[in-house]
């Protein structure tokens, strides 16, 4: 049986496949299985792994559904106890996987374990060292433009970066798959933090290395769409996740981070995508959508709460 199963989802992605299927195919692990997941590409992606790399399992999906349709396909017809989700634009050392799924032994309450993610074009400095979210309704990825040797301590972060994390496919099955309503971004925060209102941890893993090109399906860091879909989904993720209590507690400082932000994408020019980003997140947020508050969860909550306060200091001192 296999140790982990690979989700690679693709949506015109061909320039990068070769690079990271053939590291894939190097790998030290031996019981391992890729599944690439094509979201309608037009560029000839599902033909060149066909022609190229018989040995992955190839899912066609007609159109593009997004990032979180692709992996929640990938996680259902996965026959590993750990799912590895690896954007198409990366490429891994032969011992990523062994390293990956050691560190998820090493913590049994993990949910999820995240890869030591370097820049492709300047492997001197980190593209992300675990992913942080704070009560100003920020989500960051830390160590992002550092040193590459910076981060070195194995440690437990908010969330794991969806480009490159390993997962426990059982507690799946307890907390629900990637929520499809946020078809792209903040996707991988949200699926970290409803781990943790049941209790699961999070952790950075900085033996398992990735290279990560950056932006290779959208094309750019600052987009109108992903401006767009970052503040739609961060309304929903914060009305999702947080009950009322929770958010009216940290209203001021969501106030002062939605402020701030505008005023960042306003001077970028795409203010009035973030705006109507806003407005699309309420307009998504629906009561059954909602996570449940059971009171068993309120010692979690807590814990949570303490984070987010605190991940503001880190955001501007660690």
């Amino acid at each position: 049986m296999e140790e982990v199963s690979v989700i690679i989802p693709n949506y015109n992605g061909i320039a990068y496949l070769d690079g990271v299927l053939s590291t894939l195919e190097r790998q030290t692990m031996k019981k391992y299985e890729v599944i690439l997941v094509d979201n309608g590409s037009t560029d000839g992606s599902s033909a060149f792994v066909m022609a190229n790399y018989p040995w992955v399992h190839l899912i066609e999906l007609p159109e593009n559904f997004g990032f979180c349709r692709a992996v929640n396909e990938g996680i259902r017809a996965s026959r590993a106890p750990y799912v590895l989700l690896l954007n198409n634009d990366t490429e891994v050392e032969p011992d990523f996987l062994d390293e990956m799924a050691a560190a998820l032994d090493r913590h049994r309450k993990a949910f999820s374990c995240a890869a030591r993610m370097v820049q492709f074009h300047d492997r001197d400095k980190l593209d992300d060292a675990g992913n942080y979210y704070c009560a100003l309704g920020w989500s960051y990825a830390r160590g992002k433009g550092r040193d590459v040797h910076k981060y070195e301590k194995e440690e437990q972060i908010f969330s794991a970066c969806g480009g490159a994390a390993i997962y426990r496919k059982k507690i799946f099955e307890k907390i629900g798959l990637f929520d499809e309503e946020h078809f792209a971004y903040l996707e991988d925060t949200d699926v970290g933090y409803r781990a943790k209102i049941f209790g699961y941890e999070n952790w950075y893993a900085p033996r398992a290395v990735v290279y990560h090109v950056g932006s290779g399906t959208t094309g750019s860091r600052y987009n109108h769409f992903k401006t767009r879909y970052s503040s739609r989904n961060n309304i929903y993720l914060i009305y999702k996740n947080m009950p009322f209590l929770q958010i009216l507690l940290n209203l001021p400082f969501l106030a002062a981070g939605f402020g701030v932000k505008l005023l960042f994408f306003l001077k970028k020019g795409m203010g009035r995508e973030y705006l109507a980003g806003i407005k699309n997140g309420f307009q998504i947020s629906h009561k059954e959508r909602k996570i449940p508050f059971s009171p068993a969860n309120l010692p979690n909550y807590c814990r949570i709460q303490i984070e987010l306060w605190v991940n503001i200091i880190r955001r501007f001192v660690v």
